[in-house]
């Protein structure tokens, strides 16, 4: 639900220094994924998409050159979901603290209540028509904008037929998983390699 952290090769703000440091920071996450034992990997991968056949196969692939190699193979393979793996990861997908499919909290203040009460109710209208959790992914949204973009989104998903809305929800959860392993390999480099992802 957060934005989309920095990547290797994005200079931020502060100049050339600041630029080698991030991606000195970045590359030595990468070399923790590429160098962590296949069980951690996959169990870290697993919190970013929970399909096994999608995270045997980003672990199995280790090592990559660079963020940007990881990442386009994070989408092949999330383009290569089949049916079964598709309803793997749905069913995997839980609150993390949040609300279903969102994989954080919403934020606090004003209204919270009812606006956590017409999620949950839009989210089981959802789940009804379609069998599976609605999954949308909110990276680069401010936090103020989140709780509109997915209630409009729900509804106009709702409008979907099955066939129609399998396609959406394959694409939200692939930006979804892109958006958790970017911000798996850009975590500090002395943080050991957990199994979760948001």
């Amino acid at each position: 639900m957060t934005g989309s952290p920095a990547l290797a090769g994005d200079p931020p703000p502060g100049g050339s220094e600041r630029a080698d440091a991030a991606r000195e920071h970045a590359t030595s996450a990468l070399e923790r994924f590429n160098a962590a034992p296949r069980g951690a990997a996959e169990a870290a991968l697993l919190g970013c998409c929970r399909s096994r056949r999608w995270a045997r196969r980003l672990a199995d692939h280790r090592p990559y050159p660079d963020v940007d190699a990881l990442l386009a193979a994070a989408d092949e393979a999330g383009y290569d979901l089949t049916p079964a793996d598709l309803a793997e990861a749905l069913d995997g997908e839980s609150a993390a603290g949040g609300l279903p499919g969102l994989g954080a909290p919403l934020p606090p203040g004003p209204g919270s209540q009812a606006a956590h009460t017409a999620l949950r109710a839009a989210h089981a209208a959802y789940e009804s028509r379609f069998g599976h959790l609605f999954v949308i992914c909110t990276d680069g949204l401010r936090p103020d904008e989140v709780l509109g973009h997915v209630l409009a989104e729900i509804r106009r998903r709702l409008g979907h037929e099955p066939e129609e809305e399998r396609p959406v929800a394959a694409d939200e959860l692939r930006r979804t998983a892109r958006g958790r392993l970017g911000r798996l390999v850009a975590d500090r480099p002395e943080k050991p390699l957990s199994g979760t992802a948001r």
